[in-house]
């Protein structure tokens, strides 16, 4: 007969702050009654279903991780700190989604400066950025205008799932293209969402 061994002590002292999943849903940054081809129950269940449930989700994953006792084995901790960087970027990409919104879709002088010296023209990166999300229509991900400090330069990137992004880089624009973002307003209209999204822009 094995011998019995006590379970692992887990420590009831607080968890250390990377462990605390103590993260908060941030407000939407502007009246979802008046953006432009969005409708406020699409913005509302966009904001509180999806960017609510990936906060609520990491905080919970993060809690977990604190828990482990000594001995897991690792891949225990290996499966939750995969669906930690998940949930952990899809909450700051919601953020910067949401944060792009709630204007009238007109570039500043020092955008257009910034993008311009990197696709030629204004004209020329918008349509890379919008063919870009495009090609995810029917499927999930992101467009991202990415600010690279290595170059000093700006350039979009195709962003499946929530593990991809540029390491380092600076988000300056972000379009979710995962189908929660405008079914309900769009169905499978993804060009009319990204027109929407474009009239929205901040």
């Amino acid at each position: 007969m094995a011998e019995d061994r006590p379970p692992p002590q887990v420590s009831s002292l607080p968890l250390p702050l990377a462990y605390q999943g103590a993260y908060q849903v941030q407000p939407l940054p502007f009246d979802p009654t008046k953006l432009t081809g969005l409708s406020e129950k699409l913005l509302v269940s966009h904001h509180q279903n999806n960017y609510g449930g990936a906060v609520r989700r990491l905080n919970q994953i993060q809690q977990q991780l604190g828990h482990l006792p000594p001995d897991a084995p690792p891949y225990q901790r290996g499966s939750l700190k995969r669906e930690e960087l998940i949930a952990t970027n899809s909450m700051l990409l919601h953020e910067s989604y949401f944060g792009n919104l709630g204007k009238d879709g007109k570039a500043s002088r020092t955008a257009v400066d910034l993008i311009s010296a990197a696709y030629g023209t204004f004209d020329a990166w918008e349509h890379d950025f919008r063919v870009t999300g495009m090609a995810l229509a029917e499927g999930s991900g992101w467009v991202i205008l990415h600010y690279n400090p290595r170059d000093h330069a700006v350039h979009n990137y195709w962003a499946w799932d929530h593990t991809h992004s540029l390491a380092w880089g600076m988000p300056l624009l972000v379009m979710d293209m995962y189908e929660h973002a405008y079914h309900i307003d769009y169905g499978a209209n993804t060009g009319g969402y990204v027109d929407a999204f474009f009239r929205n822009i901040q």
